[in-house]
C-alpha cells in the first residue's frame, strides 16, 4: 500500500552486523542448537519458535507473580525458562540451517520480543513477594540500559555482543532457575551477618552492579573506538 512504513524501507539495505557470543556455554549450546534445528519438522518455523520463547517468558513472569500467593509456583520458573531457551535460542539457528534468514526482520522481531519479555519477567518479580519492587525496577532499568547500549553498538560498530565476561542469556536463565528453586524454602538470607534480606534482593543488587559496570565499560570502550575510527576533519581533537 503506498505511503506505508514498509513501502519506505529500502529493499537493498543490508544488515551486516557480526554476532559475538563467547559465553561459557556458547560452544556446547551452538552444537546442541544445530542438532535440534536439523531435526525439527518443516511445519516448525523461526517465527513460531520466537513466539514460543515469548510464551515461556510470560509463563515465568506469571509464575513469579503467583509466588505472592504460594512459593510453590516458583517450581515452574525453570520449566518456563527452558521453554523460553528452546524458542528464543533456536529461532535464529533454524533460519540459518534452512538458509531462510531475514536479517533485518529477524533482528528487529527478536529484540522487540525480548524487551517485552524482560518487562513481563521483572514485573512478575516486582509483585512476587520474594524481592522488593525497587530492586526489581532497578534491575529492569539496568538491563534496558545494557540492551540499549548493545543495540547502539551494533548499529555504529557492526558487532552485536550477546555475552559479557563469559556470561550470556543461557547462563542468566540457569541462574534465575537456581534462584527460584532456592527461594521456595529459603526466600530470606543473612549475608555476612548484615541482617535478614530477600535472597532475590541480594541477587538483584549484584545483577544491577554487574550490568551497570558492563554498561560503563562498553560505553567507554566503544566511544574510544568510534572516536578513533571517526576523527574530526583536519585532525582536530
Amino acid at each position: 500500500m503506498p505511503g506505508t512504513t514498509a513501502s519506505r524501507i529500502p529493499a537493498a539495505t543490508a544488515h551486516t552486523h557480526t554476532r559475538h557470543h563467547a559465553s561459557v556455554l556458547a560452544a556446547a549450546e551452538r552444537r546442541v542448537l544445530v542438532w535440534l534445528a536439523i531435526r525439527l519438522p518443516p511445519r516448525v518455523t523461526s517465527d513460531g519458535l520466537t513466539y514460543l520463547g515469548a510464551a515461556g517468558m510470560v509463563g515465568a513472569g506469571c509464575a513469579l507473580a503467583a509466588a505472592s500467593h504460594s512459593r510453590a509456583w516458583l517450581a515452574l520458573v525453570p520449566a518456563f525458562l527452558a521453554i523460553n531457551w528452546f524458542g528464543d535460542s533456536l529461532d535464529g539457528t533454524l533460519a540459518r540451517v534452512r538458509n531462510a534468514q531475514r536479517p533485518r526482520y529477524g533482528y528487529y522481531l527478536d529484540h522487540v520480543v525480548d524487551l517485552a519479555n524482560t518487562l513481563v519477567l521483572f514485573a512478575g518479580l516486582a509483585v512476587s513477594g520474594i524481592a522488593s519492587p525497587l530492586v526489581a525496577a532497578g534491575a529492569l532499568v539496568a538491563y534496558l540500559l545494557l540492551a540499549a547500549e548493545s543495540f547502539l553498538a551494533t548499529h555504529a560498530l557492526g558487532v552485536f555482543r550477546i555475552s559479557f565476561a563469559g556470561f550470556g542469556p543461557t547462563e542468566l536463565r540457569i541462574l534465575l532457575s537456581i534462584g527460584a528453586i532456592a527461594a521456595i524454602e529459603h526466600p530470606i538470607v543473612t549475608p555476612f551477618g548484615l541482617g535478614r534480606i530477600w535472597l532475590w534482593d541480594v541477587g538483584g543488587l549484584c545483577g544491577i552492579v554487574g550490568m551497570m559496570s558492563v554498561f560503563a565499560m562498553n560505553a567507554a570502550r566503544n566511544a574510544r573506538a568510534l572516536a578513533t575510527a571517526d576523527p574530526l576533519p583536519g585532525g582536530r581533537s
